[in-house]
């Protein structure tokens, strides 16, 4: 996967990074073309276990390319589209 970048545009390898089962994977995988399968990269992400730091960091610096957490653009999509409407609806439960 693609490392962060940093305030000064330096790529910064976030701790979790260290532990991710793509490290050391081709990055084209996660970044099939459009309409290409993406069954490949998901199941690398299947068991890993910092898969939702992976997710997490994706939704939160806005990813929309690629498979991150296991997920792709549009299954992020959907996620983002949830958070929002919970947090825009008093009282309501998020089921993202």
């Amino acid at each position: 996967m693609e490392m962060a970048l940093n305030l000064n545009g330096a790529n910064e390898r976030q701790a979790w990074q260290e532990q991710a089962n793509c490290l050391g994977v081709d990055p084209d995988l996660f970044f099939p073309e459009r309409g290409a399968s993406t069954r490949e990269a998901k199941e690398v992400c299947r068991g890993c276990v910092v898969r939702e730091d992976c997710l997490e960091f994706a939704l939160a610096n806005g990813e929309k390319f690629g498979i991150w957490g296991g997920l792709s653009e549009r299954e992020r999509r959907r996620i983002r589209r949830a958070r929002a409407m919970a947090r825009r609806a008093p009282g309501a439960s998020a089921t993202a």
